[in-house]
């Protein structure tokens, strides 16, 4: 199976789009960077997929983790939940297709 290379969170309340990029590994997983901004989609045995902003503050993960998305080999293509402050969003995950 072939990683990910990109994709898209696409918010649910407004249709606002952030586009991530394969960026290398991390604990032996594929690693994404937002292209806008220092925000990361990582794994790790301790918090699963989830996504991390430069001092590994945890800013969102997969909305529904008792759907055991958890251990899976890439960000699992599920609703999403950021959290930053007093703020929340919901958002889809959307895999980029493969260019014919």
């Amino acid at each position: 199976m072939t990683a990910l290379t990109s994709f898209t969170f696409v918010r649910h309340i407004d249709g606002l789009r952030y586009h991530f990029e394969r960026d290398g590994e991390h604990n032996g997983r594929p690693a994404y960077r937002r292209t806008d901004g220092n925000v990361r989609c990582v794994w790790s045995p301790t918090d699963g997929w989830h996504c991390e902003i430069g001092d590994g503050l945890v800013t969102a993960h997969p909305a529904h983790p008792l759907n055991n998305h958890a251990d899976e080999p890439e960000p699992p293509a599920t609703v999403w939940r950021s959290f930053k402050g007093d703020r929340s969003y919901l958002y889809d995950l959307r895999a980029h297709e493969p260019e014919a």
